[in-house]
């Protein structure tokens, strides 16, 4: 499958989403995400679809698509390219129509002239209906009609009335000329403040975009091979391209340092600010600054396939995804409108017939219900405060995959850690080790060990491959990794050797003490002790998890003896060690069950726990099939923003709520008083407009708000 990532301008409210949404799936496209805050549009095809076709079809909807093809052509310029520009532009129109409603003050006589209002309110509507009334018309065309058909609607049937009470020459109380001018400027107001508050949710993933897009110092060579340094835009690199990165400027791609040193600051990945220092052969992530120093490096990945590129589209997609409590929101979305119209009609029908209110006043009170009822405000509740939530998490290192983890956060009961490379540094050392069978010298013990320990990702492993490399390895007949036991051997004398574990040796002694065991043909070689520092942030991130109530386990396939050593020196309520991939996946089943549990973890052993955890969480350092594993990435190589992950879940699950309810409540309150004629169509379009304006200031509070 192949994922198709485009962007589609014009939406503006979950029903505009839910159209984009039901037309891709009716095309027979998978997995389709859609994001009307940002426009972002994805879905998975087998390689082979009709792009213009479905462009041609989106279009067709009343929105626009922008491909990253046609991203890079220059489209030309709109008279009209926001609703700032059309509020102004109706501004002066309707400040003129309604200064007769002045009269008190002064009088302009010619503006009692029907006709005249007509005229002066022309443009007005004109310009309201091609914006609100072809979106309507397409809206209610593919069967999901959206709150242009309300905005659409009342105006119309204000500037009907009044045409006809010119054209009859009915008089002024028959003129309501300004009340069609008033809607339709007032919702550009709104809809322009509306789009600006948004766009603030949006703040995070901007920053990261905009790191995207720098200049870079392009090293080549002439005839003479004489080193040449030229600027060049970092999107116009390739994989194996030299470079200069100096002083004060940003990585423009990721790469390999070739020679100098510098100390980098990865703030824009990671949420720390401290400098880390990097030289040759260490790698840079594009995006983050040069603090200090100069080297020349080697481009490894471009566009898509950059760390920070991959962050942008993980953070877009989980932007996309909707949690549960936003489903009862879209359904009451999908039959707003319809019930609306119907409500606005009772309203006409029961002041006219049966409380007695001349038509006149009905028909306004009728559409001050159309204008006042805010679809938007149901649809935009979730997305505005998972977008914030999503942002502000991955401008400070943690990436959440789907935004159904947010929600999933705030029931959290029990945190499960893994030991080596969480709690721990990982940063492992060769402590020790002692030879027990003396067939063998020390060299050729070690010898055995690299060649043995060379194809484990394990971090054990990979301290021991660092500690005693040699070019002089054995190159075995067969060989394979037994998860939470070792590594297998055989060499082509027929020898079978095995490397791990005390579980290698636990018929043979009782002495577990010791990380790994060496056996050559079921007799044991020797034994090596490896050590690790525990994290300094461990102790904190336990003691804050106590504080709320959520139970702490170490779950390890290391010996009881040192995981109960680390488990006592953090407070760790529970420990369960020597434990091999198959018994940690059970037991976090048996504990997801109990409640929901988070596991934390980093090592190719723990993939399956993160998976059947409620919600998994993976170290940056990890392995791929950790990180691909788990709901959420801890950017920073430590676990010191656990807290601020669990804190932003249920922060932004709580806002949610809020958004949801100030949605609910104000549609509940705000029809019927508009039913009752307390209200102008003026003022309720008005107050329609700023609705959202509420949503999404409640939403961005999300950046400031202590969650921790």
């Amino acid at each position: 499958m192949e994922k198709v990532n485009w962007t589609v301008e014009g939406m503006t409210c979950s029903n505009c989403a839910l159209s984009v949404n039901n037309y891709l799936q009716k095309e027979g496209l998978k997995n389709v995400k859609v994001n009307f805050i940002g426009g972002d549009v994805s879905f998975d095809t087998n390689g082979e679809f009709a792009a213009s076709k479905i462009i041609k079809g989106i279009e067709g909807l009343g929105y626009h698509v922008v491909t990253q093809e046609a991203a890079a052509i220059k489209s030309p310029k709109k008279f009209f390219q926001n609703h700032l520009q059309r509020f102004l532009f109706c501004l002066p129109f309707t400040a003129l129509l309604l200064q007769h409603m002045l009269d008190k003050w002064w009088h302009i006589h010619w503006l009692m002239n029907p006709w005249i209002q007509l005229l002066i309110c022309l443009p007005v509507y004109i310009l309201g209906m091609s914006f609100f009334g072809t979106r309507a018309i397409k809206s209610l065309g593919n069967g999901m009609p959206n709150m242009h058909v309300l905005i659409a609607l009342g105006a119309t049937a204000a500037f009907v009335y009044s045409l006809i009470g010119a054209i009859l020459n009915l008089g002024m109380e028959y003129l309501f000329f300004e009340t069609t001018a008033t809607i339709i400027t007032l919702v550009f107001l709104g809809e322009w403040l509306e789009d600006k508050t948004v766009q603030t949710t949006q703040k995070a993933l901007k920053d990261l975009n905009r790191s995207q897009k720098v200049m870079a110092n392009m090293i080549a060579f002439d005839d003479e091979h004489k080193e040449l340094i030229f600027p060049v835009e970092n999107t116009k690199l390739h994989v194996g391209d030299l470079i200069l990165i100096k002083s004060g400027e940003l990585v423009p791609m990721d790469c390999k340092i070739l020679w100098g040193e510098v100390r980098v600051n990865e703030a824009l990945l990671t949420g720390e600010s401290k400098p880390l220092v990097k030289q040759a052969k260490d790698k840079l992530i594009g995006g983050s600054l040069i603090v200090d120093g100069t080297v020349k490096a080697q481009v490894t990945a471009v566009g898509n396939d950059t760390i920070l590129s991959n962050i942008v589209n993980l953070v877009k997609q989980a932007q996309g995804e909707k949690p549960p409590v936003q489903q009862l929101a879209d359904k009451i979305s999908a039959v707003f409108v319809p019930v609306v119209i119907s409500l606005s009609i009772i309203t006409l029908l029961l002041n006219y017939f049966v409380f007695d209110v001349n038509f006149t006043h009905s028909l306004m009170r009728s559409i001050a219900v159309l204008v006042i009822s805010c679809p938007c405000a149901m649809g935009l509740a979730t997305p505005a405060a998972v977008a914030v939530g999503l942002g502000r998490a991955a401008k400070n290192g943690i990436l959440f995959r789907d935004a159904k983890s947010l929600e999933l956060f705030k029931d959290i009961r029990y945190v499960v850690f893994d030991k080596t490379g969480t709690l721990t540094k990982g940063e492992l050392t060769v402590d020790s080790w002692l030879l027990t069978e003396k067939s063998i010298t020390e060299e050729e013990f070690k010898r055995i060990v690299f060649s043995l320990e060379k194809f484990s990702n394990h971090p054990i492993a990979k301290c021991i491959v660092n500690e005693w490399k040699t070019k002089d390895g054995i190159f075995w007949k067969k060989i394979e990794e037994i998860k939470g036991l070792g590594i297998k051997a055989e060499d082509k004398e027929g020898n079978i050797y095995q490397l791990g574990s005390f579980k290698l040796i636990s018929n043979q002694t009782n002495d577990a003490s010791h990380t790994a065991y060496l056996l050559k043909n079921e007799v044991l070689m020797g034994w090596i002790d490896v050590s690790d520092e525990i994290r300094t942030e461990a102790k904190a991130v336990v003691d804050y998890l106590h504080t709320k109530g959520i139970k702490t386990y170490l779950l390890s396939g290391d010996s009881n003896e040192r995981s109960e050593k680390v488990a006592d020196a953090l407070g760790i309520d529970a420990v369960i060690a020597e434990q091999s991939p198959e018994q940690k996946l059970i037991f976090i089943e048996t504990l997801t069950k109990e409640a929901p549990t988070a596991m934390v973890g980093d090592g190719i052993n723990d993939a399956p726990a993160l998976a059947k955890a409620t919600i998994g969480i993976s170290m940056s350092d990890a392995t791929q099939l950790a990180m691909q594993t788990a709901q959420v990435v801890l950017m920073n190589k430590g676990i010191q923003h656990l807290p601020l992950s669990l804190g932003l879940g249920k922060h932004t699950f709580t806002t949610i709520k809020q958004n949801l309810f100030w949605a609910f409540i104000y549609n509940i309150i705000a029809i019927p008083i508009a039913a009752l004629g307390l209200l102008s169509p003026g003022l309720a379009a008005l107050a329609m407009g700023f609705s959202d304006v509420v949503l999404a200031i409640n939403s961005v509070r999300l950046n400031f708000k202590r969650v921790v």
